[in-house]
């Protein structure tokens, strides 16, 4: 008799079916608001499957050559020696760092006789993706807060920020508004027409949608959220605003580090498309397996990939960092580097806001 375990379920057979990685993979794509925005791009040139625990990336600064005066004679030019004087080019080198991130379930025979179900485990692969996008989008934003840093914008892209916020008695002004959608871009100057899409909190987006300004795709074409239309908001890519694709995201919560009593006040994310690269060391792994001796079924996912934000570098000596804020960790402001000289050379901003739809404030 064989001794694999019998199950009588879908799940073992599944698990170790090729293609469902694969399946789980591409439904990772097809779900990550970030991805279907544009916003992130799967980039070849950041995967490292030979090894390695950071990807080093040469980069070039925009160029701003010096002019140079010709004349006929042989005295001309920066060199004096009458002929134009080879430049070199700024550079500097972009750095991601490799995270190596993994989790795993067991559920034995106890539990699958006292819940009448055969096994809780087969719901898996109805809930692995949106799971697997919920903790990359964690990533993400530990990042980006490491990058821009806290209220106090102190991080390399700080200078990318422009703060709306009210102190204990809030107006429009303090929202998420066109005109302060204007200011932020502006803080890029000319480069604010790289910015491409808008991601925010619902408490801040349900502003929009009180006043009619998110525009939303509906049968009958495009229509306006709010005003009596009846068209709400709904998950992912939700509509445009200003100019901008939307993205609605409950992960984008409160900023730490308000002033007591003030305020709460939500980070509201401005990007040009394909500003952040997401490199991969080793593709997505789900395996499955019967531990006998305890009568488990078990399950173990992971993944090993970095996100990189074009301009950018880690700068801190170690790798594979947790999402803290904590030094040496991907929210630390301390963890981050400018490769280019500018931060205008960045599509990318934050805007910083408060909403009628919380009114609560920092103790």
């Amino acid at each position: 008799m064989s001794l694999q375990n019998q199950g009588g379920t879908f799940l073992s057979n599944l698990i170790v079916r090729p293609d469902f990685q694969a399946y789980t993979a591409e439904r990772i794509f097809e779900q990550s608001k970030w991805i279907q925005s544009g916003i992130v791009q799967r980039n070849a040139a950041l995967d490292a499957r030979a090894g390695g625990t950071r990807v080093r990336v040469p980069g070039f600064d925009p160029i701003n050559p010096t002019e140079e005066q010709i004349k006929s004679s042989n005295d001309w030019g920066t060199s004096g020696a009458g002929y134009l004087t080879p430049q070199a080019l700024s550079t500097d080198e972009q750095i991601m760092t490799i995270l190596h991130r993994g989790f795993s379930y067991g559920v034995d025979d106890l539990s699958k006789l006292g819940s009448g179900v055969s096994d809780p485990l087969a719901y898996v692969r109805d809930q692995l993706s949106a799971a697997i996008n919920k903790k990359k989008t964690a990533t993400l934003l530990a990042q980006l807060g490491g990058i821009f840093g806290g209220i106090s914008a102190s991080g390399i892209l700080g200078a990318n920020t422009y703060n709306a916020t009210g102190t204990t008695s809030a107006t429009a002004a303090n929202y998420l508004t066109a005109a302060n959608v204007v200011k932020v871009k502006q803080v890029l100057g000319e480069r604010s027409t790289e910015l491409t899409t808008i991601a925010m909190h619902s408490a801040v987006a349900a502003y929009l949608e009180e006043l009619g300004y998110l525009q939303v795709q509906s049968a009958g074409g495009s229509v306006y959220a709010g005003g009596g239309v009846g068209a709400g908001l709904g998950a992912g890519l939700v509509g445009r605003f200003a100019g901008l694709n939307v993205i609605v995201d409950d992960q984008l919560g409160v900023i730490a580090g308000g002033t007591a009593t003030h305020l709460n006040k939500y980070p509201v994310y401005v990007f040009g498309s394909g500003v952040i690269g997401e490199g991969v060391q080793q593709d997505l792994r789900v395996e499955y397996d019967r531990n006998k001796a305890s009568f488990q079924d078990m399950l173990y996912v992971d993944y090993h990939m970095g996100y990189h934000v074009a301009g950018t570098r880690w700068a801190a000596a170690g790798d594979n960092p947790t999402n803290a804020a904590t030094t040496g960790n991907l929210g630390a402001t301390g963890s981050w580097a400018l490769a280019y000289t500018n931060a205008k050379n960045i599509p990318l901003a934050r805007l910083l806001v408060c909403t009628p739809y919380d009114t609560g404030v920092y103790a």
